[in-house]
């Protein structure tokens, strides 16, 4: 995965969002949704400091297998003494006067007489210091190996940003569209609460003058309590739904969601064009061949170990006075046997690999699999709305014949009532098989690691059901 280009794609879809806050409670379009939910999200930024810590670590290692410098300094103070025995030199001296001859011998007995021992002590302060230098020649590929796998954590953790971007893309979709199903249920129930009322007023009258009977106006109070009751519960979860919204996104006041569900009335292209797809975009997959790759760089770390270490090495004493004193050389070490059995570690690392490229097949087959299964979502909810519209032509043409007829004297105000509570949840179960469809489509999206293209789909479909239409 490409890190710079993905981040660069963050950045651009943060852009303008601030504004929108600002203006909390006024109509938002989804654009403007995505804009701030990548702009503010927590989640989001968290991944994005993984990708930057994981970064750091790696520009920090690159020098790793290089040489090092270091200067050494000490200053000290230090305290010696010593008891040295005369005995010997006393003994000597007396062999020396023995054989003086008779003249000098006399003066011998004038001589100080030497003490038994003598203490001597040193007390002084001392400074010294010292340049080193150490160069790792040759470390049997060591500092490769753990660089790659270095790359490898930074990969993983951009895996997981996009996975992050895709969710977060997936949630926005549930909850604006989500809003837009609530609300527009909630006006449809509302509409039909308003020709209820009227059909109830007329009933009342039409009782007064005899028309109908008590049994009629009474059900027709029923069914006026019925919808006054389904008016509020769909009020209550369209407020529900937005504020779920506003607080997606982090909004101060609620929001306006102004871009309408949607449908394609043509399918979608061929479904092995979206397995190809999820095969070169899926962040799972690129989390998966990030797992190969540490695994690759700890069995070459393993195998490193194995091999001998070159190293050079140089110490120079720093002297203000003097001829300074220093060492330089080269060393070899190569680790013929220890208690570590290296032929199990290796082979351990070696079933990492292994286990790696199993999970890569297993994830492979998974997700092709749940393509298929979003891609399908996707297709039947499509031909369902499309179906459902035949069922909506029925509900209309019966409620302009139940209008006529009781206009005519032919029909009840309770028939005409059901014919359009009837028409109402047609139109809101046409309104909830559409947004089966969006979310399908996110879904599908999100499981071929293309979520930036939703809105693409969303313009190009040639059906939109906005929340206040008839």
């Amino acid at each position: 995965m490409n890190l710079n280009a993905f981040w660069l794609a963050a950045l651009v879809l943060a852009a303008g969002a601030a504004p929108v806050l600002a203006q909390g409670g006024s109509p938002l379009s989804f654009a403007q949704a995505q804009q701030l939910l990548l702009s503010g999200s927590d989640q989001l930024a968290a991944s994005a400091k993984a990708v930057e810590s994981a970064r750091l670590r790696r520009e920090g290692m690159q020098g790793l297998g290089g040489p090092s410098v270091a200067v050494t300094g000490m200053g000290y103070r230090y305290s010696a003494s010593a008891d040295i025995s005369l005995d010997p030199a006393r003994h000597a001296l007396d062999g020396v006067l023995g054989h003086l001859p008779p003249g000098l011998g006399a003066a011998a007995p004038q001589l100080p007489q030497l003490p038994s021992s003598i203490d001597l002590q040193r007390k002084a302060n001392r400074a010294s210091a010292s340049v080193s230098l150490l160069w790792p020649l040759y470390i049997g590929g060591l500092g490769d190996a753990v660089r790659g796998e270095l790359d490898a954590l930074a990969d993983e953790a951009v895996a997981d940003a996009a996975a992050s971007a895709h969710g977060l893309r997936s949630l926005l979709v549930q909850r604006y569209f989500g809003a837009q199903l609530a609300e527009r249920a909630a006006r449809l129930r509302e509409r039909a609460l308003a020709g209820v009322r009227e059909h109830d007023d007329a009933a009342q009258r039409m009782l007064r003058t005899g028309v109908i009977s008590q049994l009629e106006r009474l059900q027709a109070q029923a069914a006026l309590a019925d919808a006054e009751q389904q008016a509020r519960k769909a009020r209550g979860d369209a407020d529900l739904a937005a504020t779920a919204l506003a607080r997606t996104l982090k909004a101060a006041a609620r929001v306006q969601p102004t871009s309408p569900l949607f449908v394609a009335s043509q399918p979608l292209p061929p479904l092995q064009g979206f397995i190809d797809a999820a095969h070169r975009h899926h962040p799972g997959l690129d989390k998966v061949q990030a797992k190969r790759r540490q695994a690759g760089a700890l069995h070459e770390a393993q195998e490193a170990l194995r091999r001998p270490q070159v190293l050079g090495f140089g110490m120079r004493e720093v002297n203000t006075g003097g001829k300074p004193n220093w060492v330089a050389g080269v060393a070899v070490r190569w680790t013929l046997w220890d208690s570590i059995d290296r032929d199990a570690l290796a082979a351990s690392s070696q079933r990492k690999i292994e286990q790696a490229e199993l999970t890569r097949e297993q994830a492979l087959s998974d997700i092709a699999l749940l393509v298929e299964k979003n891609w399908l979502a996707v297709d039947q909810a499509r031909t369902q709305y499309l179906a459902q519209q035949a069922q909506e032509n029925l509900a209309r043409e019966l409620l302009r014949l139940r209008t006529a007829s009781l206009r005519e004297g032919t029909g009840t105000a309770l028939e005409l009532i059901d014919t359009e509570l009837n028409l109402t949840k047609v139109q809101t179960e046409r309104a909830q098989t559409a947004h089966q469809y969006v979310q399908a489509l996110a879904a599908l999206l999100e499981s071929t690691g293309q979520s930036d293209e939703f809105d693409r789909y969303r313009a190009q479909a040639d059906i939109q059901i906005a929340s206040d239409a008839p």
